[in-house]
């Protein structure tokens, strides 16, 4: 029986789809529908409404007229990103491709697309507070616990106390909590749902804490086009001028991660026309957008 390498492409893009959504700290943003459209490639059309507010009724002329406009604006994605594979037809026979292309690409998501989004997702948060002065200072190793009330209390007082809010964490700041005898007694264990994925994890007043690893926790990236000299590891790293983020409040519908991953395309030796082998070709589109409305909320530390 042949090799139906329409099926695994479709299968196998499901599943890597579903792994950008879910492994990603940031991937609950997902979950922030804005009921966009692509019409291309990698632009998104985005709606937008604007009301008019409440005005005087009188009793003999009745309803002031108000207004509702709602438009699309076309938003192009920033991050067009891809990598293409070879596996030697010597060394993988068409028995076992399928599974093996299946391990592959699992791995290449969960080690090198599920941290660059993370680390593109929570720079442009940070760089958008901190270019804001929406920021909140201290040292975590006394400050931890005032630091991350504080950044509550801003959050809220910006946009509501009906919002729900999510403080990411890098190391540093994970520790000085977890060391706070403040902190320690109000900590407890909460549900938190990211697409299909339903999780515990630590909350203070409702906020869920996640942790983050420090090298996705920085206000600027650098990502590697795969060709330049220097680059051809692809993948990303901070750029010269960027600072650590401490911590990052952020209201859980303030941001919106939009993706778009392409179908992986799988070619057998015989149709693959650089080299004798079984080739496989990943690529997707992402960006995140800030909702105006929210904006507000988000608070930062860096240093």
């Amino acid at each position: 029986m042949s090799l139906n390498l329409e099926n695994i492409s479709v299968k196998m893009t499901d599943e890597l789809d579903k792994a950008v959504g879910q492994k990603p700290v940031t991937g609950f943003m997902a979950d922030n529908n804005l009921r966009g459209k692509f019409v291309g490639a990698k632009t998104v059309m985005i709606p937008a409404m604007n009301i008019s507010g409440l005005g005087d009724y009188d009793r003999d002329t009745g309803f002031v007229s108000g207004t509702v406009s709602v438009s699309a604006k076309p938003y192009t994605l920033a991050m067009d990103r891809g990598r293409s594979f070879q596996l030697d037809r010597e060394d993988h026979d068409e028995s076992g491709i399928a599974d093996l292309a299946g391990q592959i690409m699992g791995e290449f998501v969960r080690t090198k697309v599920v941290p660059e989004v993370d680390a593109y997702v929570l720079s442009k948060l940070a760089g958008y507070a901190y270019g804001a002065n929406q920021v909140v200072e201290g040292n975590p190793a006394t400050d931890a616990y005032a630091m991350l009330t504080e950044a509550i209390a801003t959050a809220q007082n910006a946009v509501g106390y009906d919002e729900e809010l999510v403080a990411f964490v890098d190391g540093k700041m994970l520790n000085a909590l977890q060391n706070s005898e403040e902190i320690s007694r109000h900590l407890v264990m909460n549900d938190f749902k990211k697409g299909e994925l339903h999780t515990q994890v630590t909350s203070l007043n409702g906020v869920a804490i996640l942790p983050v690893p420090d090298s996705r926790m920085k206000t600027a990236y650098d990502f590697f086009d795969g060709t330049t000299s220097g680059q051809e590891d692809g993948g990303f790293t901070p750029a010269v001028n960027a600072k650590s983020i401490g911590l990052l409040l952020v209201p859980r519908r303030a941001a919106s991660l939009i993706k778009k991953t392409e179908q992986v395309r799988c070619f057998d030796p015989a149709h693959n026309l650089k080299a004798d082998a079984w080739k496989l070709d990943y690529r997707l589109y992402y960006d995140v957008v800030l909702k105006d409305s929210l904006k507000s909320g988000i608070c930062t530390y860096v240093y």
